[in-house]
């Protein structure tokens, strides 16, 4: 199991696109045969403010994930021009 948390904050003013393209993503995310969770989350008191947990069954799941048609549109392409992408991190279970 591989776990990516990804945080993106909305430029001012696009916080409804940036959740519209998360709505797609998560849609064809989910679709992938390696994705066993693909949640985003959007911050209580600042709604600029979006978590992406995912899980994926192994690293080639989560390479297949970053190379889908749907990834390289909403993600590589769309979405950096109303968010900027704060962090990401890569996990795996302890155990």
């Amino acid at each position: 199991m591989v776990v990516l948390a990804v945080t993106w904050m909305a430029k001012v003013g696009h916080e409804t696109e940036v959740a519209a393209l998360f709505e797609k993503l998560t849609e064809q995310s989910r679709k992938e045969p390696g994705c066993a969770m693909y949640q985003v989350h959007r911050h209580k008191t600042e709604p600029r403010r979006f978590f992406i947990y995912e899980q994926y069954k192994d690293d080639a799941a989560l390479e297949a994930h970053r190379t889908a048609p749907h990834f390289l549109q909403f993600a590589r392409k769309d979405l950096p021009r109303h968010a900027d992408r704060v962090e990401g991190h890569l996990f795996e279970p302890l155990g």
